[in-house]
């Protein structure tokens, strides 16, 4: 007798997406999810010839969907440069998907690494999850730059809204060219930034670290720090101390020190660039960027969850040749997992969010058992491991599911 599917009353906001991703996502939904889940979901295509077609309000429309129903489930994108604009015959070279998501949603990145037995981090004292909070908004992504000649002055600055002026000079060029760079931020958006660092650290239940370079940087970091520890102190000192977990504050060469020290189970908040490099580098400390998941909060509690890593172009031309491709589906599918689980906690059925739990159990103990793509295999002290193809990956993670359901 077929057991029934587990039924959901709210639907996600589904966003599809590019290359080999694209074909890992219809695998997960057809060989792990549908069989066992009355998948409700509202599908908006961002794949790159559709966002082209649709001028890229298909993606606006796709953030606004998840602001509506709060908890999305994305398919990793492409970013089209020069050569995808030729190649795909765009119209234009169309912006970040994620960036125009990031900016609706007014949310900040969480990016943790999936541990699994056998696959040890090259940092030896790291023992738990270290998850990256990066805020994604202005500094060097929004910056206006440009080259200066020899013998020009360069200055902010800032005009008033009765028009007065005040000048600060940046550098004065006599004695050679050189090239200037004008960063901003804003204040609505730091404090977005801290209250969903804030929020999330309250909902794991897990420490809060937050670094700038406030004593070179006297304003700009500095008002990053000040708008974290207003916002603390007035809404959430209390609020941790009842979780019994910490918030703490300080500068960006100490807490690379700090974390390299550790043995993980924190969130590390970082301003922009900062989170773009360091995500990368405890990503690759961890193991592998495929095994690295990454949820979008926004401060009033919308959820959407991706992987953290790209669309793996050169898997993918391999399987439009027909080649064999060996393709890490674990972040997808925790994508997957992450937003199943939210919509069951947020929709009250313990069903979706136990389901999800044991697809990443079963995820995890396939690669723990041995059976791994070959991203992992070079990376796995397991013993009789072996490395499989993408769909026999996928397959066996199936099986293993289950044992348990």
């Amino acid at each position: 007798m077929t057991k029934a599917k587990i039924a959901m009353k709210t639907p996600l906001v589904e966003m599809d997406g590019d290359e080999m991703t694209r074909i890992l996502w219809q695998m997960i939904k057809e060989k792990l999810i549908l069989p066992y889940v009355d998948l409700k979901t509202e599908y908006y295509d961002l794949g790159l010839k559709h966002r082209d077609e649709t001028d890229d309000q298909v993606t606006a429309d796709s953030a606004n969907a998840a602001l509506r129903l709060g908890v999305a489930v994305k398919c990793a994108t492409i970013t089209p440069n020069a050569q995808r604009v030729e190649e795909y015959g765009l119209k234009k070279m169309w912006k970040s998907p994620n960036g125009t998501i990031r900016a609706i949603l007014d949310g900040t990145v969480f990016r943790a690494p999936i541990l699994v037995r056998g696959i040890e981090p090259f940092v030896s004292t790291w023992k738990k999850p270290i998850t990256i909070a990066r805020h994604a908004y202005g500094d060097v992504y929004k910056a206006s730059e440009t080259a200066v000649p020899q013998g020009a002055r360069a200055e902010i600055v800032v005009t008033d809204s009765n028009g007065a002026e005040t000048r600060t000079l940046i550098h004065d060029f006599a004695s050679g060219a050189g090239v200037v760079q004008g960063m901003h931020n804003i204040d609505g958006s730091i404090a977005s930034f801290a209250r969903s660092c804030f929020n999330y650290a309250l909902a794991t239940a897990q420490d809060l670290w937050f670094a700038t370079k406030d004593t070179i940087s006297k304003k700009y970091d500095h008002r990053f720090k000040d708008i974290f520890a207003e916002i603390y102190e007035a809404e959430y000192k209390e609020k941790f101390a009842q979780k019994g977990i910490e918030y703490f504050y300080t500068l960006i060469d100490d807490a690379v020190a700090r974390v390299i020290r550790s043995e993980g189970g924190f969130i590390w908040a970082c301003k922009n660039y900062d989170g773009d490099v360091m995500s990368d580098m405890v990503a690759t400390a961890f193991g592998s960027l495929a095994m690295m998941t990454s949820v979008l909060v926004s401060p009033d509690g919308i959820f959407e969850y991706e992987a953290a890593h790209g669309t793996v172009q050169r898997h993918y031309y391999a399987h439009l040749k027909g080649q064999q491709t060996s393709t890490n589906s674990m972040a997808t599918l925790f994508a997957w997992t992450g937003a199943l689980r939210k919509r069951g906690e947020l929709d009250g059925s313990a069903a979706l969010a136990a389901f999800a739990d044991k697809l990443e159990t079963a995820a995890i103990r396939t690669i723990e058992d041995g059976v791994m793509t070959k991203d992992l295999f070079l990376l796995s002290k397991a013993e009789n491991k072996r490395a499989v193809d993408t769909e026999a990956f996928i397959l066996a993670v199936r099986d293993n599911l289950g044992k348990s359901l």
